[in-house]
């Protein structure tokens, strides 16, 4: 073999081995900018202005909560599916249940409906003490072990029906159901400490709901419609319960 060909041959191989890494580390770098152009155009330039909940939007890799093959997607600006036919919400309306919340650090938030376990990451930016409810199996395990493997440990996912909460770890400062309902689960009232913040979306499973803050002042909910949404309907012990 002559020097140039040698040396042409050994240049392919470094290129072939060096790839990956070069591709990795430029991969994380688009997905970073589509994340700052994400909560630049999407949440800033409406009405999320909640600057630690912009930071966590900006922070949490939503990209690796859906398929490959969808993680181009992963900054748009609507939901996707994820397994099981459910989906994720869209960023702007992760963004906005969450701000609605107004979670302070320390408090204790509990979610209902785990699903790929993207609202739970963006949860544990805010607060250490994070519990989530997912009545699908096989939900369950893949979001706990995504979470685990993103270093989300302050997280506890839990495999049951989150129509009667987490009584174990109750009272929670803050609920956030990521599902439709056609009424709010009186256990999640119950475990709502006083002065708490609930999202739900209310209304027909079917079709649309409304976005609906409870706050619980004196033991009674306060309630306060905010726009209208379509979520994935809750399944369970719900569908056994007429709206209330």
């Amino acid at each position: 073999m002559k020097k140039d060909q040698f040396l042409r041959l050994m240049l392919g191989i470094i290129l072939v081995f060096s790839a990956p890494a070069l591709s990795g580390s430029d991969d994380d770098d688009a997905y970073a900018r589509r994340r700052e152009m994400m909560v630049l155009r999407q949440l800033k330039a409406r009405d999320i202005t909640d600057r630690k909940v912009l930071e966590a939007m900006g922070a949490a890799p939503r990209h690796l909560f859906v398929s490959p093959r969808l993680r181009s997607q992963a900054y748009n600006d609507y939901a996707l599916p994820i397994d099981e036919g459910q989906t994720i919400s869209q960023p702007y309306i992760v963004a906005l249940m969450t701000q609605y919340l107004d979670l302070k650090s320390g408090e204790k938030v509990l979610e209902i409906g785990t699903g790929s376990g993207y609202q739970a990451a963006i949860l544990a930016h805010l607060t250490d003490k994070v519990y989530s409810i997912e009545i699908r199996e096989k939900l369950a395990q893949s979001a706990q072990e995504i979470l685990r493997e993103l270093k989300y440990d302050q997280v506890k996912v839990k495999w049951a029906d989150g129509y009667f909460g987490w009584e174990e770890y109750a009272p929670f400062d803050a609920i956030i159901v990521t599902c439709a309902a056609n009424h709010i689960p009186p256990p999640l009232l119950q475990q709502l400490k006083e002065g708490g913040r609930l999202i739900i979306p209310v209304g027909s499973t079917l079709f649309f709901q409304t976005l609906t803050l409870v706050t619980k002042t004196n033991g009674k909910p306060k309630v306060r419609h905010v726009l209208d949404v379509r979520f994935v309907p809750m399944v369970g012990e719900i569908s056994k319960k007429k709206g209330q």
